[in-house]
């Protein structure tokens, strides 16, 4: 597969997986059209791009999940605004930075497809095409899981640019 081929191949699975929509202009009861959710995601990606850290936690819901996929330290479901901002700080550590591709929307999730790298000097750096799925509630995110194209470089990044103190420390209270 090409990655040229990825926004064509997001766009028919979000499609394939997509739940009854209503008639364009119809909203159902607690659900945004799906082009104000489309906007929430650009205007997160504005704000993220920004490195406005507080701006960023602006578009997540009190209670949102965050789901990271892999195998590396910073991997896991993040719970609640202050958790996930806490993931952003700590990614922003790692010059990481997105660039949309894609999106797509219905009245409850927009699927994104981005481009998520690093340019660290003498660090270690990743390169590849990520897509999320957001659930949008009340014009906030309020999950998000997270696809990386490439896992084992994502992995391989996170480890080398998140590396656990040694032993003793790590078990010390």
């Amino acid at each position: 597969m090409r990655i040229s081929q990825l926004p064509a191949i997001a766009f028919a699975l979000f499609c394939a997986g997509a739940s009854m929509a209503a008639s364009p202009g119809e909203n159902w009861p607690g659900e945004n059209r799906p082009d104000e959710n489309r906007k929430v995601i650009a205007d997160y990606y504005a704000a993220y791009a920004s490195g406005d850290m507080n701006r960023v936690a602006g578009f997540f819901a009190d209670d949102i999940e965050w789901h990271i996929p892999g195998h590396h330290p910073l991997a896991g479901t993040k719970r609640g605004r202050s958790e996930v901002a806490a993931f952003f700080r700590e990614l922003g550590k790692s010059g990481f930075r997105a660039e949309l591709i894609a999106l797509a929307a219905d009245e409850n999730w927009v699927v994104d497809m981005h481009r998520g790298w690093s340019n660290r000097e003498g660090g270690a750096n990743v390169d590849t095409v990520w897509v999320l799925a957001f659930r949008i509630e009340d014009g906030k995110i309020r999950e998000a899981r997270n696809f990386a194209f490439d896992q084992a470089a994502a992995d391989s990044f996170f480890w080398r640019t998140y590396p656990l103190k040694p032993l003793p420390e790590r078990l010390a209270q």
